[in-house]
């Protein structure tokens, strides 16, 4: 018996479409972003808007944040859930998480960043918002076009101006053993969309409509979009787990 062809993401492109609503390429993309919500509640997707070297210095900044000592990285405290400094937890000990509230939003960024850095941190400050921005933009035209596809256009800036963004970074650490380890108990996210950069680093796997696993392996230049429980709709509930390998 042959083996079954391994099951992937629809790869849904982006790039140079912009917020046009009411175009045949917009129209087209969205009905592909229907039918992957449907399918999978989730999908990989290619924007150019967001540069090379963008996605490098993210990177490099999220080394620079999780370098400092622990005590420092838990001044980020919040109230909410998983939106300061999470980690140290026996259960999960390869992972640790930092959240960076308004990350679009220069006074809030710089605000977060004077609180690890009291000398202050301008490039990091600087890349961050960069990327947050840049990745909105993704989230935006995502959003709209789900909205519209649910017949729901008019109450779309209502939707927007009531929610806000959230940049959360995330660190599994290399297991000291040769065997596969948990690095994070599966789960849906709880928000409304997420978009998810890896650092070229394999791990994450998304559980189907059936139960099937896919080990999802993104290209290099490309993010993950997925839905949310606060955006539950029909059968847009996928089951979401990461793992370190």
């Amino acid at each position: 018996m042959g083996s079954e062809t391994p099951l992937k993401l629809p790869i849904i492109d982006f790039s140079n479409l912009g917020q046009n609503p009411g175009a045949a390429e917009w129209d087209l993309v969205k009905l592909q972003v229907r039918k992957a919500l449907e399918e999978y509640g989730c999908f990989e997707a290619l924007f150019d808007k967001i540069p090379a070297e963008s996605r490098k210095a993210i990177v490099g900044a999220v080394e620079e944040l999780f370098d400092l000592p622990l005590q420092t990285k838990m001044r980020n405290a919040s109230k909410k859930p998983y939106h300061g400094y999470v980690g140290q937890y026996p259960q999960v000990p390869l992972f640790e998480s930092m959240g960076i509230d308004d990350a679009n939003i220069a006074e809030e960024v710089e605000s977060m960043t004077n609180i690890l850095w009291p000398q202050g941190n301008q490039s990091f400050s600087n890349t961050v918002l960069s990327f947050s921005e840049q990745v909105s933009e993704l989230d935006q035209i995502v959003r709209r076009m789900i909205v519209e596809s649910l017949g729901l256009e008019k109450y779309f800036d209502e939707h927007m101006n009531s929610t806000n963004y959230l940049l959360r970074v995330m660190k599994y650490k290399g297991p000291q053993t040769t065997e596969t380890k948990l690095g994070l108990t599966s789960h849906t996210d709880k928000n409304i969309v997420t978009i998810l950069y890896q650092n070229q680093v394999d791990g994450l796997e998304l559980q189907t409509k059936d139960g099937c696993w896919i080990d999802l392996k993104p290209t290099p230049d490309s993010f993950i979009v997925m839905i949310g429980d606060s955006l539950y709709v029909s059968s847009f509930s996928p089951s979401l787990s990461f793992f370190k390998k």
